[in-house]
């Protein structure tokens, strides 16, 4: 149409000069030359501009999306054969919110700590992933490896490897699926300490990386879509669904930074499909029950229409027979089938926080011993115990450690964390805004009695402050601790009622 428009009016400044003869040559040149400025202004304007749309051939594509398996692998025949079929009519990309690892002994306590896992998400095809939390349990070394044995590429924005060996995680990444540009931009919560910007995992496993509040750094990104020129900018969140005027999620994410088209969340394990500013947001709940299925249809860089669709998996029947058998050669591993103990009834995660605390306390040969709430991560169900069933409870391979304290220390570690322990060893019960601690038999303790405090050293390195700078390091991990107890001192379980919980009110 530029041409068209273009070769007209040099017709009429040809009229003109042929039946206008004081119309000189310079001035023919001049507006020959004006109008050549302003052929080509045009141009890029039409090119660049959104309000002057170039392209309105409808783009079709398909984003399914998992977030916080947390090692499961079982369901993953599932997605490799759904995948596959959609593949067959559309452009396709398969994505992961983040937290991988950490949940299944499959995964976790493989000889190549979450070997599994990845193996099993190259075979599917997976397109991206961002850093979770718990991608950071295992430790810099091992996620190094995780990194390096990818097909898909890893993106957080937030996070720089500092002293770590390991690939630096793009920032965003722009991935062409047939003519449809997607470009996905990764963040990660900074939550898992008080006094520190670190994710939630382990402290002393993420000391040699730097980490920035995500909301300190969106900002920097807000142009990236022109930028990359992509169709789709995704964030891809691993923040939780909704923060507070503290901690940024993906509903703050939404309204205070509203540069995305879509956001594909994280670590808040909900199921999520909504919208907020006009922004979608999906997020397809936990431990691989689930997949999100996005269907998007994009005209001129813009989303025209969107569907969605939450697979339930496991309700779902068909699978990639192939891909099963991998999977099954991962899970019938003998070091995880080996009877352990009983349990002589049903325990949810209460009951099972005393019988973990209790067999850190006695194979430890403390005085008392706490766990964090978030530390117990299963039930125990009746019947034979399994070192599975062990793992399952406590995945995340946290050393044990032993301290000395005075009660006052302890009382100042309860009142000053705000958070809840199950303990074992002694009775603790709060009157007013005091925190008395007894003994076993009712006595109650003096605030310099001496105790030996033994525990998993992730409360500890969250809560360092409480903590003497250095305690006596043990050479098991507190599952192994707990396996221990169970061959050695006790095998069977049985808590019909427990009550071991404190937290400062």
């Amino acid at each position: 149409m530029i041409s068209l428009n273009f070769s007209l009016i040099l017709q009429k400044i040809t009229h003109n000069y042929t039946y206008r003869s004081n119309h000189t040559m310079k001035n023919i040149k001049f507006l020959f030359l004006y109008l050549l400025i302003l052929a080509f202004a045009s141009c890029s304007k039409d090119s660049n501009s959104p309000d002057n749309p170039t392209d309105f051939t409808p783009k079709e594509l398909t984003v399914f999306c998992i977030n916080d398996a947390h090692g499961q692998l079982d369901n993953f025949s599932k997605i490799k054969q759904i995948v596959d079929k959609e593949r067959e009519s559309t452009n396709v990309i398969v994505v992961s919110g983040g937290d991988l690892f950490s949940g299944n002994p499959t995964v976790d306590n493989h000889p190549e700590k979450g070997y599994p896992m990845i193996d099993v998400m190259n075979k599917i095809g997976f397109d991206v992933a961002v850093l979770g939390n718990h991608e950071f349990d295992y430790g810099p070394e091992i996620l190094k490896d995780r990194m390096e044995q990818s097909n898909f590429y890893w993106v957080c924005a937030n996070v720089d490897k500092g002293t770590t060996d390991i690939p630096e995680p793009f920032e965003y990444k722009t991935i062409t699926k047939e003519n449809i540009k997607i470009t996905f931009l990764g963040l990660i919560e900074t939550n898992g300490k008080k006094d520190a910007t670190i994710p939630s995992t382990h402290p002393w496993r993420v000391k040699q990386f730097h980490f920035d509040r995500p909301e300190d750094i969106v900002s920097l990104y807000s142009n990236v879509k022109n930028e990359e020129e992509s169709d789709i900018y995704i964030a891809l969140s691993h923040l939780g669904y909704n923060g507070n005027d503290q901690i940024l999620g993906d509903v703050q994410l939404a309204n205070n930074f509203p540069y995305f088209d879509l956001i594909i969340g994280g670590h808040s394990h909900d199921k999520i499909n909504t919208k907020v500013n006009g922004i979608p947001i999906y997020q397809a709940g936990s431990n691989l029950n689930y997949l999100g299925k996005i269907s998007v249809t994009i005209v001129n860089k813009k989303i025209e229409s969107i569907t969605d669709e939450l697979i339930n998996l496991n309700t779902y029947q068909e699978y990639d027979s192939e891909l099963k058998t991998t999977i099954d050669g991962y899970n019938n591993q003998d070091y995880l089938t080996e009877v352990i103990g009983v349990s002589k009834r049903d325990h949810n995660t209460s009951m099972v926080g005393c019988f973990y605390t209790d067999a850190l306390r006695i194979q430890m040969g403390v005085d008392v011993c706490f766990q964090n709430t978030g530390g117990i991560r299963s039930n125990l169900n009746e019947g034979d115990i399994t070192k599975r069933e062990i793992y399952e409870i406590t995945p995340f391979s946290n050393g044990t450690v032993i301290y000395e304290m005075t009660v006052l220390d302890i009382k100042k570690f309860l009142a000053g964390s705000g958070s809840g322990f199950y303990y074992s060893g002694v009775q603790i019960q709060q009157a007013d805004q005091e925190i008395e601690i007894r003994n076993m038999q009712g006595q109650r303790l003096s605030d310099d009695t001496i105790l030996k405090l033994g525990l998993n050293d992730y409360v500890p390195a969250v809560y360092d402050k409480y903590f003497p700078e250095s305690g006596q390091v043990q050479n098991m991990t507190d599952a192994e601790t707990v396996i221990s107890y169970l061959q050695n001192i006790n095998n069977q379980v049985d808590y019909p009622v427990c009550d071991r919980y404190f937290r400062m009110k």
